[in-house]
């Protein structure tokens, strides 16, 4: 698992009484995360991004704390009023015209109010959302650079635009009517779908989920302006103890004292491949010289398609794989991340670093077609592979984020185990994608031995069979009716 060693790595640890030393110099020559660095294709392009990295010096990793990682704009931006002003802002709010957000709306409004968009401060106005749709990163006023891969807007349709009219504010409602906060000194602009497609997703095909889900059926227009909430977003479905906002993440982690944080998202259940790349992260990182690294295990939680695993099954499994030991309960935070999914494949696994920078991680560990999915009227994958980690290595304002690519899991029918797979014994390999395993679950057959912890896979197979059940009993229902 080699390491794309970026400017920031070096820059975090050095201090004004450095001595000078060559870069070469300080690379711990038996660390496992530099044995191929410089056989790394990217690595002359990521080096030449800050040649001043020759001249620096590594302190002990051990001085760093880790969820001390400045967050984007140098402050972590909380939206949520103080309780004291809570009953007049509501007041205020009661007089402006509102809008209805649809649930993905409300899932955006709980991104922005925790933060996790830091420096964004609310839906964006025209010129951040230009920003972000052409160059991918945001300018600050002090000019400096973040990183900022979506677009992070509110739609309107013709109607709202009118009821809204001249008022520079307006209170927003969940889909059930309840005013959870408000956009002050807003802004409407123009809301090119068909270019918002495509520069996101590089397609306009058919079939892209949160386009069908989310945009296509959106108003002509959005809204920008100073978000507002007045209390932290819930969902009351049970999960809430696991939604942990960037802020109660950094204080976690330094209550545990960690000196290091790698982040690892999935939308899948963890299988022991997972488990293998996370642990064999950890087992590096104390090779490193780094004496406590937690890990930071974060399941996307908004909207995701309809044939992934919901949230509440995978966080049943999560749970599993931590009792079971296949995750260390002590080195491990199980969080969920409440961003929507998009499937834009390399543009936004840009945002699903971004936020975890936000969140206090310094590590961030991607693998094959982060974010990615098939095309949707084609026979082949929407986006290459490869190509996730190398834009995550080059993307403008994530140099302070350390890139851990990870290498490739397979279940080895040799050993009957997951392992990384070995391309000398290939035909040894069995190669279990995620749609294979929830065709495996969704069919009653057992993966190989070894896949999955047992109690992990009884959740997900009890899952689908609940499905079945289902579905047995509307088609008996549509019987009787007929």
């Amino acid at each position: 698992m080699p390491l794309l060693i970026r400017s920031s790595y070096v820059s975090k640890f050095h201090t004004t009484n450095s001595k000078p030393s060559s870069f070469s110099d300080q690379i711990p020559s038996k660390s496992p995360f530099f044995s191929s660095f410089n056989h790394n294709p990217l690595t002359n392009l990521v080096y030449k991004r800050n040649p001043k990295m020759q001249s620096l010096s590594f302190p002990s990793p051990t001085t760093v704390k880790s969820s001390l990682i400045d967050p984007d704009g140098g402050e972590l931006v909380e939206l949520i009023v103080p309780e004291s002003e809570i009953e007049l802002k509501k007041k205020e709010a009661e007089s402006m015209p509102r809008v209805r957000l649809t649930k993905i709306d409300l899932e955006w409004v709980h991104v922005i109010s925790e933060g996790w968009a830091s420096p964004l401060k609310g839906f964006m106005r025209e010129d951040e959302y230009l920003q972000t749709l052409h160059f991918n990163s945001l300018r600050l006023k002090d000019g400096t650079l973040v990183n900022m891969s979506l677009p992070i807007v509110l739609a309107i349709d013709d109607k709202t635009k009118e009821h809204i009219g001249v008022s520079k504010n307006v209170a927003l409602a969940t889909p059930q009517g309840h005013i959870i906060g408000s956009l002050r000194s807003v802004e409407i602009y123009k809301h090119n779908k068909e270019e918002r497609i495509a520069r996101t997703w590089g397609t306009t095909s058919p079939g892209l989920p949160y386009v069908e889900e989310h945009i296509a059926p959106a108003g002509n227009w959005l809204i920008g302006g100073d978000l507002e909430v007045f209390q932290g977003i819930k969902y009351n479905d049970g999960l809430d103890h696991y939604r942990l906002s960037p802020k109660q993440l950094r204080k976690e982690f330094d209550n545990r004292k960690a000196d290091a944080v790698f982040a690892f998202q999935l939308r899948n259940p963890v299988h022991n491949g997972h488990a293998l790349l996370m642990n064999d992260t950890r087992k590096r990182l104390l090779e490193m010289g780094y004496k406590n690294p937690v890990l930071l295990l974060h399941p996307l939680g908004g909207f995701t398609k309809a044939d992934d695993v919901p949230l509440d099954v995978r966080m049943e499994q999560h749970s599993k794989v931590l009792e079971d030991g296949v995750l260390d309960p002590e080195t491990t935070i199980v969080s969920i991340f409440p961003s929507p999914m998009h499937y834009a494949g390399p543009t936004e696994v840009q945002w699903h670093a971004k936020a975890r920078i936000n969140a206090g991680a310094n590590f961030y560990i991607v693998g094959r077609d982060p974010a990615g999915m098939g095309h949707p009227t084609e026979k082949r994958d929407l986006y290459d592979p490869d190509h996730g980690k190398k834009v995550l290595s080059m993307a403008p304002g994530l140099e302070k984020l350390n890139i851990l690519p990870f290498r490739v899991a397979a279940y080895d029918t040799v050993e009957k185990q997951m392992a990384f797979f070995d391309p000398t014994r290939a035909k040894e390999f069995l190669f279990i994608s995620g749609t294979k395993m929830r065709t495996y679950a969704r069919t009653g057959e057992s993966p190989p031995d070894g896949f999955m912890c047992p109690s992990g896979w009884n959740v997900l197979v009890k899952y689908y069979e609940s499905l079945q059940e289902s579905d047995e009993s509307s088609k008996q229902q549509a019987v009787v009716s007929a």
